[in-house]
C-alpha cells in the first residue's frame, strides 16, 4: 500500500485485490499422487454425487425417481452417468462446477451444512468432480434443475487444461430433471473407462447404496448393481437361513466361510452390519480388512481402525451414517467418535465369547482351537472373560496340549515354565516323573497359568526352575557313584572348557542317556564370556566386570542308561581319546535334545564327536578283520 501526507496525518489508498491462480494440472497431479490411492476412486464420486442429487430432489419431492445409470462404451472409450436427482441451474453451474472446492452440500456462508437433511448427504468436500481429470481428457455435465418449473438444460464442458465453456441447451431437449455426466478418457486412463473395470469398480463401491444402480453395456444389457437392503437387515424364515445367508455373504466379500457371524448395531452412530469370524488363524500383527461403507458407499475395505487390536479374528463389513470420513475418503477420522465405536465392537465380540461359553461350548471349542491366541491376549486385560475362558483354552504340558481346567484335575501343584527352551529341557524328564507342568514360553501363557488360582481355588500354581526337576531325580547307590568315579571326573574334565558340571542319576525314561540342565542365569554367563573372549581388551574388561557366580550348566547322565553304564565301566581300561569322543556325543545329544539355539562352537562339537565315533568304529573294524584273519 502506498502512504500520501496530508498535513501531518497519513493516509493509505487501498489496492485493488487480487484473486488466487490455480494449475488445475497440477491440482490433479496432487489428487492422483497423494490424496488418492488410485484413480479408481474417479467412479466412487460420480456415484456419490448421483447419490447426494437422488437424496436432495426426495427432499423436495418423496415421490421423486430414484435411479442411477451408468453407460459403458461411448465415444472414445468414455462412460455416461446419469441420475434423476435434483440438477442444476445454470447459476448453480457457475457457483459449484467452476469453483473448485465449492460444494452443494454447503451452506449459504460456504460452511458445511450440518442440518438433519444435510446429514443425508454422502459427499462434503466439494472435490469430488475433479477426481474425474485423474482418468478423463474432458468432462461435459448436462443438467437440469428440479427446483424450478420449465428451468432449460444447461450444459458445462470442462477440460484438464483448466478451461470450460457453459451453454443453455434448447428447451425440451432434456425432457426430465436430472443430470448427466460424460467422461473423455484420458490416453494413460482409458483402462478404468473399460466396460469390465467400470462394472467391477461400480459393484465394489456401490454394492450397498440404497437407490438402484444399473451398468448398461454397450449392448444395452443391465447389469444390477447393488442388492438392497443389505443382507443383515432382510426378514428370513428361521434363524438357521439367517446364519446361512450371512455366512454365504461373508464367502462372496471375503473368500472364506466363516466360523460364525456376529451382528453389530450401535445406534450411536447409525451403524450396522456383521463382523465375520475368521476360520483360520490370523496373525496379532496382520489385522484383517473390514469394510466400512458410509450411507451405502464404500469408504474403505482396509479399515483397520474400526476394531481393537485383539479382535483381529474377525473381519467387519458395515454401513454408518455418523463416522467420519478423512479429505480422501478412503479411511476413517480419527475422532473421539471412532474410538466409542471401536469399544462398542470389541464389548459386542466379548459378548458373542460369554454367549458361546453359555450355550455352545463345540462352537467355542472350534473357536480356541484356531484363536487362542486372540483369546489369550483379551483375556489378560478382561477379568470376567478370563473367569470365563481361561480353563479352555489350550496349552502346552506334560500331557499334551490340554486345557488348563483339565489339566489342573490331574495336577494340583502346576508348575510353569519361563521359556520354550526351559520346557523343552524338561518336558521328557518331569513327565516320567509325574510333574505338572506348563510351557509358559508362548506369549501370554505363563502369566495366564499364574492367574489360574483366582479362577480354580485350590491349584497351586508356581515357576519351575530346571534344578527342580533334577532334585526329583533319583540319586544313586553309593558304591555304583564310587564304581563310576573314572567315568565322572574324565566327563567332568571334558566339559568343563564348555562351563558343564556332571552329575550321576537315576530317572526315566531309560531311553535317555543324559539331560542337560541350564538356566537362564547359567545362559547368560556363558554368553558373557563368548563376547569377552571375541572383545577387544576394553571391551573385554567391561563384559569381565560383569562376570556372574551364577551356577553352571549341568549334564545330568542317566545311571539306568545301558550305554551310560558301559561307558563307566570302559571308563578305566578304553582309549583316553574313545572316552572324551563319547562323553563330547553325549553332551551333543543332550544339546539337540534341550532344542536350544545352537552356537558355531556347539555345531563344531556335534561335527568334532560325530566324524571321531566314526573314526573310532573304522578302526575298530579294521582290527577286527585282521584278528579274523590271523
Amino acid at each position: 500500500m502506498q502512504e500520501e501526507e496530508v498535513g501531518t496525518t497519513p493516509v493509505t489508498t487501498p489496492q485493488p485485490g487480487h484473486t488466487f491462480q490455480v494449475d488445475l494440472r497440477g491440482l490433479v497431479d496432487l489428487l492422483s499422487h497423494h490424496l488418492y490411492s488410485s484413480p479408481k476412486v474417479y467412479l466412487r464420486e460420480l456415484m456419490q454425487n448421483a447419490v447426494d442429487a437422488i437424496t436432495a430432489r426426495r427432499l423436495l419431492d418423496p415421490a421423486a425417481p430414484a435411479q442411477i445409470t451408468i453407460r459403458t462404451g461411448a465415444s472414445g472409450g468414455g462412460i455416461v452417468v446419469e441420475d434423476s436427482g435434483i440438477g442444476l441451474t445454470e447459476s448453480d453451474v457457475h457457483t459449484f462446477l467452476a469453483t473448485i472446492g465449492r460444494s452443494s452440500k454447503r451452506n449459504a456462508d460456504g460452511g458445511l451444512d450440518l442440518s438433519a437433511a444435510r446429514a443425508d448427504f454422502i459427499g462434503q468436500f466439494g472435490i469430488g468432480l475433479l477426481a474425474c481429470f485423474v482418468v478423463a481428457d474432458e468432462i461435459t455435465v448436462v443438467s437440469r434443475s428440479a427446483r424450478e418449473a420449465g428451468a432449460p438444460a444447461v450444459e458445462w464442458r470442462g477440460r484438464s487444461d483448466g478451461t470450460y465453456s457453459i451453454r443453455t441447451l434448447p428447451a425440451g431437449s432434456v425432457p426430465q430433471p436430472g443430470t448427466t455426466v460424460t467422461l473423455t478418457p484420458r490416453a494413460d486412463g482409458s483402462e478404468w473407462l473399460e466396460p469390465d473395470r467400470v462394472v467391477h469398480l461400480a459393484r465394489h463401491f456401490g454394492s450397498l447404496l440404497r437407490y438402484q444402480v444399473h451398468v448398461v453395456d454397450r449392448h444395452d444389457d443391465r447389469i444390477r448393481v447393488n442388492d438392497t437392503p443389505p443382507v443383515w437387515e432382510r426378514t428370513y424364515g428361521s434363524p438357521l437361513a439367517r446364519r446361512e445367508a450371512l455366512a454365504g455373504y461373508g464367502k462372496s466379500v471375503f473368500d472364506f466361510t466363516p466360523l460364525d457371524t456376529i451382528d453389530l448395531d450401535i445406534p450411536l452412530v447409525g451403524l450396522k452390519g456383521v463382523a465375520f469370524v475368521l476360520p483360520t488363524p490370523a496373525h496379532p500383527t496382520k489385522r484383517s480388512g473390514n469394510r466400512v461403507h458410509l450411507k451405502g458407499m464404500l469408504l474403505s475395505d482396509q479399515a483397520t481402525e474400526l476394531v481393537p487390536d485383539w479382535a483381529f479374528f474377525v473381519s467387519c463389513v458395515v454401513d454408518t451414517t455418523g463416522l467420519r470420513p478423512t479429505a480422501s475418503r478412503e479411511a476413517l477420522y480419527e475422532d473421539e467418535t471412532l474410538a466409542a465405536v471401536r469399544d462398542a465392537i470389541g464389548e459386542r465380540v466379548r459378548q458373542w465369547l460369554t454367549g458361546l461359553a453359555a450355550s455352545d461350548l463345540a462352537l467355542l471349542r472350534r473357536f480356541l482351537d484356531v484363536h487362542h491366541l486372540a483369546v489369550k491376549a483379551l483375556a489378560r486385560y478382561d477379568d470376567q472373560l478370563l473367569k470365563l475362558l481361561l480353563p479352555w483354552l489350550p496349552f502346552e504340558t506334560t500331557d499334551g496340549t490340554v486345557s488348563l481346567d483339565e489339566f489342573a484335575r490331574a495336577h494340583p501343584m502346576v508348575l510353569v515354565t519361563q521359556t520354550v527352551e526351559e520346557f523343552r529341557q524338561v518336558a521328557p524328564i518331569a513327565a516320567a516323573a509325574g510333574l505338572g507342568v506348563v510351557n509358559g514360553g508362548y506369549v501370554y501363557d505363563r502369566e495366564l497359568v499364574h492367574q489360574l488360582p483366582q479362577v480354580r481355588p485350590g491349584v497351586t500354581v508356581a515357576d519351575l526352575d530346571p534344578e527342580t526337576v533334577s532334585a526329583h531325580l533319583d540319586s544313586v547307590d553309593p558304591t555304583a557313584e564310587l564304581a563310576a568315579a573314572p567315568f565322572l571326573a574324565r566327563a567332568r574334565a571334558v566339559l568343563d572348557r564348555f562351563d558343564t558340571d556332571v552329575a550321576l542319576r537315576s530317572f526315566q525314561p531309560v531311553g535317555v542317556p543324559a539331560m542337560l540342565v541350564d538356566n537362564r542365569e547359567a545362559r547368560h554367563e556363558r554368553r558373557r564370556s563368548e563376547l569377552s573372549a571375541g572383545a577387544d581388551d576394553l571391551w573385554a574388561g567391561i563384559l569381565g566386570s560383569l562376570r556372574s557366580s551364577a551356577p553352571r550348566a549341568q549334564l545330568i547322565v542317566n545311571h539306568l542308561n545301558p550305554l551310560i553304564r558301559k561307558l563307566a565301566e570302559l571308563a578305566g581300561t578304553a582309549d583316553p581319546q574313545l572316552s572324551e569322543t563319547a562323553i563330547e556325543a553325549l553332551y551333543g545329544q543332550a544339546l539337540l535334545l534341550s532344542r536350544r539355539p545352537l552356537r558355531p562352537s556347539d555345531h563344531a562339537l556335534l561335527n568334532r564327536s560325530f566324524l571321531g565315533l566314526l573314526e573310532f568304529a573304522a578302526q575298530a573294524a579294521v582290527t577286527g578283520q585282521g584278528d579274523a584273519q590271523s
